[in-house]
């Protein structure tokens, strides 16, 4: 992991402009946020192929439907409450229903949003976006992995859901680094415990990993960027390798990747698994960084959740 960070919604705003040198079929919408989801980058190098449909999430969407029925490729980019909220009846019945090629783009994710506070503080996306048909869901974890995402999306011929970040966190991947799609990244093979974690909690986990090795507890992270489909292969190895089982999250524990990891575990490998992230209640306004320790979701919380007996 390097030393350099950058918010995965930046590295999100640069892919939109270099698949859009390649492909003049894609259009980005967004809804009056250009300059946050940082779509803006799109827009001063292709203003025609982009459209602001000003607040008017609804609107932005059902449009993105209609300009995929025609051929188009959109991104629709707004800050996740929005866009996986405010706008979810249109994406299930206008986007995922009739299963068109539509990317849509939820910014602005979980607590670490900080001072904007509890209402724009999206921690129930994945777990609504992951329960609709045709629809694939990403959570990158850097800027390397954001930009591979950006590009894979426009293979895969359906609705897509990236949720990315306004905090800036470490890049943890190379350059030009790919991936597939259908499985996660694994760093090292320790046995002590395996921690599961997806976007901007991936970073905290490998520091944590770090640490515990300083005092001779050795981990696995893996890193769960592709949630639906979700890589079920992985999870069952761990659960045969390692003595305890973490996933976190910045994210709601009831129906994100907690939820989706004991599916997995309860049909194919039965084990324990402990559940980080945010317990069933709204965040709150402040400081990223500290928000991260206080929902017990830092480096600092996955140390202790390890050793604990």
């Amino acid at each position: 992991m390097k030393d350099e960070k950058k918010a995965t919604r930046q590295s999100y705003g640069e892919a939109l402009r270099e698949v859009g040198m390649k492909n003049k079929d894609i259009v980005v919408l967004d809804a009056d946020l250009a300059g946050a989801t940082k779509s803006d980058i799109f827009k001063k190098e292709f203003p025609d192929r982009f459209f602001d449909m000003g607040i008017s999430e609804q609107d932005m969407i059902t449009t993105a439907a209609g300009m995929a029925s025609c051929g188009k490729i959109p991104f629709a980019s707004t800050f996740a409450v929005f866009a996986a909220g405010r706008a979810y009846d249109q994406i299930r019945n206008s986007i995922c229903y009739p299963n068109l090629n539509v990317k849509i783009c939820g910014s602005h994710a979980g607590v670490t949003v900080g001072e904007d506070g509890a209402t724009h503080q999206m921690l129930e996306d994945i777990n609504l976006m992951k329960g609709l048909p045709n629809m694939k869901v990403f959570s990158p974890s850097d800027d390397v992995q954001t930009k591979w995402i950006v590009e894979e999306m426009l293979n895969i011929q359906g609705p897509c859901y990236i949720r990315t970040a306004r905090l800036a966190s470490n890049i943890i991947y190379d350059d030009g680094e790919k991936f597939d799609g259908k499985k996660s990244v694994q760093f090292g093979e320790g046995t002590d415990a395996t921690v599961f974690a997806t976007g901007i909690c991936v970073s905290e986990a490998l520091k944590a990993q770090v640490e515990l090795e300083k005092a001779g507890i050795n981990i696995r992270v893996i890193d769960m960027f592709s949630l639906k489909p979700i890589d079920e292969e992985v999870i069952v190895k761990a659960a045969k390798e390692t003595k305890k089982l973490i996933s976190v999250e910045d994210h709601n524990i009831i129906g994100g990747l907690g939820s989706i990891i004991a599916d997995v575990l309860v049909q194919k490998y039965p084990a324990k698994l402990l559940k980080m992230g945010i317990h069933d209640r709204f965040g709150e306004s402040g400081k990223a960084i500290e928000l991260l320790g206080k929902f017990q979701i830092d480096c600092n919380a996955i140390v202790n959740k390890v050793k604990e007996e």
